[in-house]
């Protein structure tokens, strides 16, 4: 009965060159998030819907490559792997061994904003409005490279689509021997990629919340994110110690969701004290 179920054999590697060095699905995945981020930026200013000109995408493409990819790799040792660190620091720098963090992402890709914001003179707020609304894809993507790599795994099932991860036991150990585990890793790519992305898309489009309520869709974001990630955790492997009997993905994101919060109801108020726009 065991083996009904499927053996993920995928190979992280589109094309490889050596043992760990070659094309790898999970950097493809983040260069279709960024491109397919930059077309959706550059229909927005083509419908006049964005602040942004499309002569400064690439500019401030640039600035959130280095806030994820900074933001990601710094989250994933402080959040998760602390203890991988202080064994080992050079880990940091063997970005082809995996690790990164969404939360970590977001904080990276905040502080960029920031700068960006300051050095080409657009609000903060109307930035992360936009970039939220196409973050998903970048999720989306993520995730299924998650998937492909093999990693992240779900807690233990017996569902029809359950899915054996020969790395989810020590090397060696019989097929027969694995059980056959949650495929969680699309579980999220659905719901952090694709209803998250298109909840997004819906509010951008068919509402004038981008430039009656600077920051709300952020703040509808964070907690949508964070609502999203929570549902994906009950279904995931935890892949660190638990904190206050919750996963850390769940636990740091009610951190989200007070972000969201204060964006949602903060920042109207004290746009209204200042009589400016938030």
């Amino acid at each position: 009965m065991l083996f009904a179920y499927w053996v993920h054999d995928l190979s992280p590697f589109i094309v490889r060159f050596s043992d760990n060095f070659g094309i790898r699905y999970y950097g493809v995945a983040y260069l279709m998030g960024f491109l397919g981020g930059a077309l959706l930026l550059h229909a927005y200013a083509r419908a006049g819907r964005s602040r942004l000109p499309s002569e400064k995408i690439p500019d401030l493409l640039v600035a959130l490559v280095l806030g994820v990819l900074l933001g990601g790799r710094l989250g994933y040792f402080i959040f998760y792997g602390s203890d991988l660190v202080r064994h080992d620091p050079l880990v940091l720098f063997r970005v082809w061994e995996g690790g990164m963090a969404s939360h970590g992402g977001f904080i990276g890709v905040a502080l960029a904003l920031a700068w960006f914001s300051r050095s080409s003179k657009i609000p903060f707020l109307h930035l992360g409005d936009l970039i939220v609304s196409v973050a998903p894809l970048g999720l989306l993507f993520g995730r299924l490279a998650n998937f492909i790599n093999g990693e992240l795994w779900g807690k233990i099932a017996d569902v029809p689509w359950a899915v054996i991860f020969p790395a989810s036991a020590p090397e060696g150990t019989p097929l027969a021997l694995i059980p056959p585990r949650h495929p969680s890793q699309l579980y999220e790519a659905a719901l952090e990629g694709v209803l998250l992305l298109a909840f997004m898309q819906a509010r951008f489009w068919r509402t004038d919340v981008i430039r009656r309520q600077p920051g709300r869709l952020a703040g509808e974001f964070l907690i949508a994110y964070a609502g999203a990630r929570a549902l994906g955790e009950l279904f995931r492997e935890p892949d660190a110690g638990l904190i206050l009997g919750l996963s850390r993905g769940t636990f740091y994101s009610i951190f989200l969701v007070a972000a969201g919060l204060a964006l949602i109801f903060l920042t109207p108020r004290a746009a209204a004290k200042s009589g400016s726009p938030a």
